[in-house]
């Protein structure tokens, strides 16, 4: 017991000093990574937000479903179905 007591009273600051700097060393990398984390969060939720709904899907695919049927130029049956395609978009659009 006699000599941990000596060891301690002449090395104890160096010990205390040197445990002091890790813990500070060890607490400036953490908070550089949660700096990390925190930057990848904002391109995520950028990203969720630049995704499309589904009722977004559901316009465009009554807005191409009226140009195909503009394309092929037929007459009754397609009017009929332009203007259900009207009717949807703006029930879809106004939720």
């Amino acid at each position: 017991m006699n000599k941990l007591d000596n060891f301690l009273s002449k090395h104890g600051t160096k010990i205390i000093l040197a445990l002091l700097l890790l813990t500070f060393l060890k607490s400036c990398g953490a908070s550089s990574e949660l700096n990390k984390v925190k930057k990848e969060l904002k391109q995520v939720q950028t990203t969720l937000e630049s995704v499309p709904s589904k009722k977004d899907l559901e316009i465009e695919g009554l807005k191409a479903e009226k140009r195909m049927i503009q394309s092929v130029d037929r007459k009754i049956l397609d009017v009929n179905r332009q203007s259900a395609i009207d009717q949807e978009i703006k029930k879809l659009q106004a939720k």
